[in-house]
């Protein structure tokens, strides 16, 4: 079957209702949509790639709204089921220079997701699935189902990607790594910010990771972090993308980003050195606005803002 998508995301759409001041103060919010996953696949999108999406929406006052967005951006939907059921929301504020988080999630539509869901002839049509732990915790037939997707790919040269996303959304070591070991052996990227990977494995250092992830097969090692920047290990190669201090207004979204970024270059030829600094250029200006998807630049303002800082 001719490939016509580079990335199809699996995951969990959410209502985004955001403030610029606290929730304890807020009386107004902005909607919007969100989810780790699917910021992922709107940065790929908005990068130049073509993206799928997997998912179930349920049928609530915010299921048309989702549907006509992702329409509207060019997402595409093939493999989005409407179903019974209501759909997740999360709060973001803002009080002092921090984030403030409140996620609504349980019992939801994309919470039902199960392996009958799976058209596994939509994904012989990618170059590559990816998905997160975060994703994986929503319930065990969206583990199932995760473990087989990333199975089929991996049998049928697809390439595969995936990020823990456990730390901040407090999911406890114990299920993290569960879900980690569960398709590691089938994985072929990994992206992992530093305190995921000190919770999961329980080590900061970077070589001590990164030669226990190549152990288990994994070709290409993403490390993220707010200090010491972009760590990138492949072919038996490491390079550094050094941090590059700006404004934040709003960091939502930021690390799922910029995965999406950097597997829409990477998917399209470009080395992971390159493809990494497009994806940190990404960041830096998604950082300057508020949202985790409303503030996703385009690929024409990242490729300039790409060459005025890395040249």
């Amino acid at each position: 079957m001719q490939q016509t998508l580079d990335i199809i995301t699996v995951g969990e759409s959410l209502i985004e209702l955001s403030s610029a001041s606290s929730l304890k103060s807020s009386e107004c919010f902005n909607k919007n949509y969100g989810g780790d996953s699917l910021v992922t696949a709107i940065a790929a999108l908005r990068s130049g790639s073509k993206v799928g999406y997997i998912t179930k929406v349920g049928d609530d006052t915010f299921g048309e709204y989702l549907l006509s967005a992702w329409k509207s951006e060019g997402l595409d939907s093939a493999s989005v089921k409407l179903t019974k059921g209501q759909n997740g929301v999360y709060f973001v504020g803002h009080n002092n220079n921090t984030r403030e988080y409140q996620y609504y999630r349980q019992k939801t539509a994309a919470s039902t997701l199960n392996i009958d869901d799976i058209d596994f002839d939509y994904i012989k049509c990618a170059k590559s699935v990816y998905a997160t732990g975060f994703v994986q915790s929503l319930s065990l037939s969206v583990r199932e189902s995760i473990l087989e997707i990333f199975k089929f790919a991996k049998e049928n040269g697809i390439l595969t990607a995936y990020d823990p996303n456990c730390q901040k959304y407090d999911t406890g070591r114990d299920e993290a790594l569960e879900n980690f070991n569960l398709i590691s052996e089938y994985l072929d990227i990994l992206f992992i910010e530093s305190k995921d990977a000190e919770q999961l494995f329980e080590t900061t250092s970077i070589n001590m990771l990164i030669t226990r992830l190549c152990d288990l097969g994994i070709k290409t090692v993403v490390i993220k972090d707010k200090d010491t920047g972009i760590t990138i290990y492949e072919n038996n190669d490491t390079v550094n993308i050094p941090p590059i201090l700006t404004e934040m207004i709003d960091a939502t979204g930021v690390s799922n980003a910029f995965n999406g970024a950097f597997l829409s270059k990477y998917l399209n030829g470009i080395n992971a050195l390159n493809s990494g600094k497009f994806a940190n250029a990404l960041c830096l200006l998604q950082m300057q606005n508020v949202g985790a998807v409303k503030s996703i630049p385009y690929k024409k303002d990242v490729e300039e803002y790409c060459e005025k800082i890395y040249g």
